[in-house]
């Protein structure tokens, strides 16, 4: 209802791969995920699906259960109905392939593709959206750009031993960061740190997983292991006790999915080594961290191991040489909140954007959303006008053990707690007026303008009586 008839879309909707299949035997089984379903048959997952009003279906290409369930609908809703309401989703596949003139001529034309595929202006957007993307996090007393007569030394790149959906775990093996040939175009480059000026160090952020494991089934547990964000030994005190999933019937018998007080380690964690050691082996010169991230990380194991870093997502080595050496400019934003810490990243609310202690590192610059820097600095222009701290903190003041909250965005309202808890928009949470607090309690406040936007996090520990 929300997205045919108050939104007006009437294109199509696909659903996820292998939503109508059956559950693996265990939950580290990839096959269907017909959760919430699964009592039912194959056929019915596809009835639901079309009724709710849903047009492909991802993973399947059986017509079997499809036209099983147009004869469930025949017999509840009638033959006229069901037919209109296949012939609704015919409409709409068809008119993507009529858009496209597949539909009368559905073969490939080569010379066309030559002039698209790889074409000149095409190839410099995209390039250029690779540079636009590349995030400058720290720049110690300017030493980006790298100027190209240095000699840097590139320690080899850590791949760890994973495990896919299919086939046996990979090997683990230790690379070339970038091709020696790729590398020399832009800089001299030595395997022995003495003769270096620089160390440029490529890490990917830590990867602990997927947060579940058959070992610890093995030792009578749930099966449910932290997903941690740093790349040392993680121990997760501040978990739920109660998780919110479970009952799942591919694990008869687990009721809380909770890995509380369980411990993991990243499986890279030799990155966190590599930079550490690149450290000691440079003797003070100076040490560049290129972080490629595909999520959140917490940088405080490193960040003060770095005189540099620059975080990255996805782009060739080619577009990173182009940012080290000041052939392009770093103008990126961070597009979403690098945790202080994994306690934080524990207690954070899934449905409250903004809602983390942000890391700050060594020269007090914050890893908020919005954050970059250029070779000036901070960046402040039009987008961080725009979208970063469009609603301002809370301000926390104490006097006499009052707490008074205020924030100086107009038509919002604030949201606390001083229980160590991410305030939710809850009505329980909301501000009205000044409170009492003891000593050592720690308020945490959101400000929320609805329909727009909520603030940053305000965390404010009131050490002594004021």
């Amino acid at each position: 209802d929300l997205l045919r008839n108050k939104y007006h879309y009437d294109g199509v909707v696909c659903t996820d791969w292998g939503v109508t299949a059956d559950e693996g035997a265990k939950p580290n089984v990839f096959a269907g995920k017909s959760w919430g379903m699964e009592t039912k048959t194959v056929a019915e997952r596809h009835y639901k699906i079309l009724m709710a009003g849903v047009d492909q279906f991802g993973g399947n290409n059986l017509a079997a259960p499809i036209l099983e369930a147009y004869t469930m609908g025949v017999k509840e809703h009638g033959e006229a109905f069901m037919r209109a309401r296949f012939e609704q989703s015919a409409v709409r596949l068809l008119k993507n392939i009529f858009r496209v003139g597949l539909f009368e001529n559905p073969y490939l034309d080569v010379e066309n593709t030559k002039q698209t595929v790889g074409k000149p202006e095409f190839m410099t957007a995209g390039y250029q959206a690779q540079l636009k993307s590349i995030v400058l996090l720290k720049n110690n007393a300017n030493i980006l750009p790298i100027k190209t007569a240095s000699t840097v030394y590139l320690p080899k790149k850590y791949t760890p031993s994973l495990k896919g959906f299919f086939g046996p775990p990979s090997k683990e093996k230790f690379e070339d960061a970038i091709s020696p040939a790729l590398a020399k175009k832009y800089l001299k480059t030595t395997d022995d740190p003495a003769k270096a000026d620089y160390a440029i160090v490529f890490v990917s952020n830590p990867n602990s997983g997927s947060g579940y494991n058959s070992e610890d089934v093995a030792k009578n547990g749930n099966g449910y292991v932290p997903v941690s964000l740093q790349y040392g030994a993680y121990t997760a005190s501040k978990a739920r006790a109660q998780s919110i999933a479970a009952g799942d019937p591919a694990e008869p018998g687990v009721t809380n999915r909770s890995y509380q007080n369980k411990t993991i380690t990243a499986l890279n964690y030799q990155d966190l080594k590599t930079i550490k050691e690149t450290r000691l082996a440079m003797k003070g010169k100076p040490v560049i961290v290129v972080f490629a991230l595909s999520k959140p990380a917490v940088p405080a194991e490193f960040e003060k191991d770095a005189n540099a870093i620059v975080a990255t997502f996805g782009v060739q080595n080619q577009a990173v040489l182009d940012i080290l050496t000041g052939a392009a400019e770093p103008s990126a934003l961070m597009p979403f909140q690098m945790p202080a810490n994994m306690e934080t990243v524990e207690t954070q609310s899934e449905d409250i954007p903004h809602d983390m202690v942000c890391y700050t590192d060594a020269n007090g610059h914050v890893y908020d959303f919005g954050f970059g820097m250029n070779w000036k600095g901070i960046i402040s222009d039009g987008r961080t006008a725009k979208y970063v701290n469009s609603i301002n903190k809370p301000k926390v003041t104490v006097a006499n053990q009052m707490v008074t909250l205020t924030c100086s965005s107009p038509g919002t309202k604030i949201y606390y707690t001083v229980n160590n808890a991410t305030p939710a928009f809850a009505p329980e949470n909301e501000y009205s007026k000044p409170f009492k607090v003891g000593s050592s309690t720690t308020v945490k406040a959101i400000a929320k303008r609805y329909g727009y936007n909520n603030s940053s996090l305000v965390t404010y520990t009131v050490k002594t009586n004021l």
